[in-house]
């Protein structure tokens, strides 16, 4: 048996134990300490000097099409994407058309929304010379990972993944379809295909990223016998806000409830205004007590860069029309350069599926290699 071992080692260095359990659990629930140590290790690693163990960094990250990319991912994860490439990280982007369909009858207008998420990853200034940006439909080599994958996890921890379990309520009680349960494994494949070793997340989606890494064990020991085909990676906690739509309810495509990145300043004035707020006339920063007038207060914060506490502090007796008024100019100022990029990149479509293609042939080579590795290792190379 011919072994080839993941080219992407463990990206810390030595100086700080990352050490987990070993065990095959899968903890969904007592994780979220230790995947932190963790991820202030690759923190400090990505914000340092040069060095070799940043440069065996790699990112895997993206996006469901289901819809136009909005405000809360353009803050929780588009800037951050921009941050990582031009730090030198190797950076893979899935927009993941296939998984359009875990929940739902059909694709949509699934054309218009994976252009989309091209135009506005170009226009936040992700390179496509320095990041690969593709789709789950164009890679086969990635998909087929499902297969081997899927034997190294059972019914019920698939069942019992807090994001299966939130996607599944959320359906109005649609009975669970093969590839909403099989979601978790779906991302795996993502992630190991690309022998990605940094996923950067909120703390709801560290599920994934720990599922992930029992993957990457199970096959290690059971198909490779120990060798290290497939790192474990780790989550690279983020700390942006939850952000609530204007309705008051989760921010959400499906919903429209969101302020979309191709938005005008106009049509962004006029959401702003329907915004939901509440009876009080003074403006003040309470999370739990006020959560649609904090929620804007974290909008402005989040362009402006000044908190929430001191933006509120600012406006005081101005009310809620003055509170949309400064979300209003914080949104609009600081998309300012994103729409005019936009707006140039949008005259060029044949330009987006150029980057699109050249992507997806780069994830084909390495979904390929990937592919065959694990065949070798299997014994499977006929």
């Amino acid at each position: 048996m011919n072994i080839t071992t993941s080219t992407v080692e463990n990206p810390v260095d030595n100086t700080v134990d990352t050490t987990v359990e070993t065990t095959d659990d899968v903890s969904f629930d007592g994780s979220f300490e230790t995947a932190r140590v963790r991820s202030d290790t690759l923190r400090a690693v990505i914000d340092g000097p040069d060095s070799p163990s940043r440069r065996r960094l790699r990112v895997l990250t993206g996006d469901r099409p289901t819809g136009a990319l909005h405000i809360g991912h353009y803050l929780a994860s588009l800037r951050q994407r921009v941050e990582l490439q031009d730090k030198g990280i190797d950076s893979f982007v899935v927009i993941a058309d296939y998984q359009v369909i875990t929940d739902r009858d059909a694709v949509g207008a699934i054309d218009d929304s994976v252009m989309g998420c091209v135009l506005d990853y170009l226009a936040a200034g992700i390179d496509p010379a320095r990041s690969t940006i593709f789709t789950h439909s164009a890679v086969p080599a990635l998909n087929q990972l499902m297969l081997p994958f899927l034997s190294l996890v059972t019914d019920s921890e698939l069942r019992r993944n807090p994001t299966v379990k939130d996607e599944l309520a959320a359906t109005d009680g649609r009975p669970m379809s093969g590839l909403l349960l099989t979601y978790p494994v779906h991302q795996a494949a993502d992630i190991l295909f690309c022998r990605g070793n940094v996923v950067p997340i909120g703390k709801d989606n560290l599920p994934h990223v720990e599922q992930t890494r029992v993957i990457a064990r199970r096959f290690n020991r059971r198909y490779a016998g120990g060798e290290t085909v497939f790192a474990e990676p780790d989550a690279l906690l983020t700390n942006t806000p939850l952000l609530l739509g204007l309705d008051g309810h989760k921010m959400s495509k499906s919903r429209g409830n969101t302020i979309t990145l191709g938005m005008s300043a106009d049509q962004t004035a006029r959401a702003i205004r329907k915004a939901r707020t509440d009876g009080e006339r003074a403006i003040t920063y309470d999370p739990v007590g006020r959560p649609e007038v904090a929620s804007l207060l974290k909008v402005a914060s989040g362009f402006t860069g000044q908190s929430p506490a001191l933006i509120a502090q600012a406006i005081g007796a101005g009310g809620a029309a003055e509170l949309k008024r400064v979300v209003t100019d914080a949104v609009n100022e600081g998309l300012a350069e994103h729409r005019r990029r936009r707006a140039e990149l949008a005259g060029d479509p044949s330009y987006l599926r150029r980057v699109l293609a050249e992507g997806n042939a780069r994830a084909n080579d390495v979904a390929d290699a990937t592919l065959a590795t694990v065949r070798s290792v299997m014994g499977m190379s006929y």
